[in-house]
């Protein structure tokens, strides 16, 4: 999900302070339900957990299947009627102690974070853990001020637990996306289960332990590992939960809305992106293309807004790809320990996706002007990624239609404004978009032209209270604070609530 995070320091921010852990080999075999560590139903089914940087078993998880899952249902639908009816000041010294314990394992949760999906420990620590901590602190301010109740004439209108939620999350920023729908479900009285990535499961473990020792209620919370097919399934076709919560690719959440579907329960998705990022002429391009290359590099370009199309002048283009060429070299790669910019992409399988896009790439006619196919010098082990850069590159060539979700940036020439926001809009994708220029009004048109659920003016930073979410296939509802009480609310209408005034 979430992707540009430059310069933020979350950690300063939130008050967290980190400390080395020795590494331990990681077994997770137990779920956690109804406020207990549970064996899963068929313990034989069990997974390694890869370390990307080294390709050996960092540990192991079980498996779950819809048996489990339906213990979990169980288990929030019963915890359901009495946290739907606790009251916000119950809520808010609950979210309030999570934060305190989540400040107390922040360490664990970086390093975990890192063994299980390769981020460096810096980014792990200042951004990917820290972005859990954000996500609570946002949904306990907008608890605090929230209107549940307002009265409408004789007629009250009350926004109401919207039940039990099903929770699937990915693996690219995993605790972000754990907390930013873990957090406003807990805030507006809802109950859940849920499923994190297996192939980074452990920092949803840690999120659990955290949750437990906060002392959320039995039950409110549930966590049972699992692949898409079975409890991810499980998960949404299941006719006890009432909203399934889901990010990840556009074809699984095509899934998850066909599981869902029989049961008519409400379906939020956060999906995939090729966001656009037009460079406009009155713009200062070395800084502009500098900061879109990095914003692409970051987190090994494993972000879905990610800005993986840049937009640019014809009459410019030399200069751009010289100005691109040189900001993506500067990009070092290595070990997370090493304090390289970026570590390796998830997983063998994701390193082989991005091989064949940027080989297919090449094939349909696109330059290297950075990077390309293989590993970099000297990085044999570990799933690595050159930082790469593709010119000559038109918008209807598969590495401009296609989510890469890796180290890659394709540039795009256009000739007048008009062109770029047509090409910008030219994609089945509408997740995020991106501006530079001088003249603020130009830009600020530019933006509201735009199809795309956030639109970043400028290289601006994160606004953690600003809705995240897509337009077309790239999915539907809004995260991030306010906006994402909405997805687990119902609206009830009490007519009747007063007396009709005399006239």
């Amino acid at each position: 999900m979430i992707g540009i995070l430059r310069g933020s320091p979350f950690a300063r921010r939130f008050g967290v302070n980190f400390i080395h852990r020795d590494h331990i080999m990681r077994n997770y075999l137990k779920f956690y339900i109804n406020g207990q560590w549970v064996d899963p139903v068929d313990p034989s089914r069990t997974l390694d957990v890869i370390n990307p940087a080294t390709e050996a078993s960092a540990g192991k998880i079980s498996m779950g299947t819809a048996a489990d899952v339906d213990r979990a249902v169980k288990a929030a639908r019963a915890a359901f009627a009495s946290y739907s009816q606790t009251s916000v000041a119950d809520r808010v010294a609950l979210l309030e102690r999570i934060i305190a314990e989540y400040k107390n394992r922040m360490a664990d949760m970086a390093a975990a974070i890192t063994e299980e999906m390769g981020a460096p420990a810096t980014l792990a620590q200042r951004a990917q853990a820290a972005m859990g901590i954000a996500h609570l602190q946002s949904a306990l301010a907008v608890l605090k001020d929230y209107h549940f109740q307002e009265q409408r004439g004789t007629t009250m209108i009350s926004k109401e637990p919207i039940g039990v939620c099903g929770l699937i999350t990915p693996w690219n920023w995993p605790v972000n996306q754990i907390a930013c729908k873990v957090a406003p479900a807990l805030a507006t009285g809802c109950t859940m289960v849920l499923k994190p990535s297996e192939i980074a499961p452990f920092s949803a473990v840690i999120w659990t332990e955290i949750l437990h020792a906060a002392g959320v209620p039995a039950g409110v919370f549930n966590l049972v590992n699992g692949d898409g097919p079975t409890v991810g399934a499980a998960i949404s076709s299941h006719p006890e939960v009432d909203m399934v919560s889901f990010t990840g690719s556009t074809r699984a959440g095509i899934e998850v809305a066909r599981n869902a579907a029989p049961t008519v329960k409400r379906v939020h998705q956060e999906l995939g992106g090729k966001s656009p990022n037009i460079i406009l002429p009155d713009a200062d391009f070395q800084k502009a293309v500098t900061a879109g290359v990095r914003a692409v590099m970051n987190n090994s370009g494993q972000s879905c807004n990610a800005p993986t199309r840049m937009l640019v002048p014809n009459s410019r283009m030399e200069e751009v790809l010289a100005i691109a060429k040189a900001a993506a070299e500067a990009t070092t790669v290595g070990d997370p320990a090493s304090g390289a910019t970026i570590g390796p992409v998830v997983s063998e399988a994701q390193w082989k996706k991005i091989q064949s896009l940027i080989e297919t790439g090449i094939k349909e006619g696109a330059t290297v002007v950075a990077g390309g196919p293989g590993k970099p010098a000297g990085l044999e082990t570990g799933y690595y990624v050159r930082p790469t850069v593709l010119g000559n590159v038109d918008n209807q060539k598969t590495v401009a239609r296609e989510e890469i979700f890796g180290p890659v940036l394709v540039i795009i020439g256009y000739d007048t404004v008009e062109d770029a926001v047509r090409i910008a809009n030219d994609t089945p994708y509408g997740l995020a978009a991106y501006v530079s220029g001088n003249d603020a009004e130009q830009v600020r048109q530019v933006a509201a032209r735009l199809r795309a659920g956030q639109v970043n003016m400028n290289s601006s930073a994160p606004d953690m209270m600003a809705p995240f979410g897509g337009f077309k296939q790239s999915g539907n509802g809004r995260e991030w604070g306010d906006h994402a009480f909405a997805e687990f609310l119902e609206v009830k209408a009490v007519l009747g609530w007063a007396p009709k005034q005399a006239a």
